[in-house]
């Protein structure tokens, strides 16, 4: 089988023990693959009873980045529900369960425990907070590391129709305040919420402070967006031929997680 994302960043990891960045990179995948959690038997509406591996008094979901590799573990026959990382995160909060990714079927198998899944879980669900703040200056982006560039651009290729497109900038605020701004232009109001958060895990998952970069919101009539273009590094976002479905960015289905039995 094809070399998965999982894979190359769980390979990436064990190569580089003490590299906090690797690592973190590793837990983005996670939350942003879609997983398919073995079961015993076919959901029931929007309950699930998960098989749990047990092993020495500690219990874990077996979950896989393939179908075909859940198949390979369980058979074909077996059940199986698809979920983001993120929903089996939030699906185990309370639960003392770990995950067992890819037992015995791929070479990015490994066993979370229930900690790391809690704080994957937590580390998903920081919420950005919102300020207002006039802006006096923009300038070229400096001083970012290549991996948030990385990053932001990885997130907002999943980000179809959200918004036309999404500029990085430095930028000087009234008051003295300095940073970095990721700026959406004609942004779909329904997808701002999501947005944030997909800037906040670029930034989280990069191992770079949070008040790093402010995520702000243009019209492209606004004037702004000219000196965003004169000056800032542009991300495009996926288009759809229509925008009469609500747009999806990976991970963020917006529905609740399954129930466990």
């Amino acid at each position: 089988m094809t070399e998965t994302p999982l894979d190359t960043a769980h390979a990436a990891m064990m190569a580089a023990p003490d590299d906090d960045t690797a690592r973190l990179r590793f837990y983005e995948r996670m939350a942003d693959v879609e997983l398919f959690l073995l079961l015993e038997a076919e959901p029931e509406g929007d309950q699930i009873n998960p098989q749990v591996l047990d092993l020495e008094g500690t219990q874990y979901l077996l979950a896989f980045d393939r179908a075909q590799r859940l198949a390979q573990y369980a058979g074909d026959a077996a059940s199986y529900v698809a979920l983001s990382g993120r929903n089996v995160a939030a699906m185990l909060e309370g639960q003392p369960l770990g995950i067992a990714l890819n037992m015995d079927v791929a070479p990015s198998a490994i066993l979370l425990p229930d900690t790391a899944v809690a704080w994957l879980r937590e580390t998903l669900t920081n919420e950005a907070s919102e300020v207002e703040a006039k802006i006096e200056s923009l300038h070229p982006p400096k001083g970012l590391p290549e991996a948030l560039i990385t990053a932001i651009d990885e997130k907002l290729a999943t980000a179809t129709g959200m918004a036309a497109n999404a500029w990085l900038v430095g930028v000087a605020y009234a008051g003295g305040g300095r940073g970095h701004l990721l700026a959406f232009v004609d942004a779909i109001p329904r997808a701002q919420d999501a947005l944030v958060r997909a800037a906040s895990e670029a930034l989280t998952f990069s191992g770079i402070e949070a008040g790093a970069m402010d995520v702000g919101f243009f019209n492209h009539t606004d004037p702004t967006v000219t000196k965003l273009m004169k000056v800032g590094l542009r991300f495009d976002l996926p288009q759809m031929e229509t925008l009469q479905n609500t747009p999806r960015l990976a991970g963020f289905e917006g529905n609740e997680p399954p129930i466990m039995k």
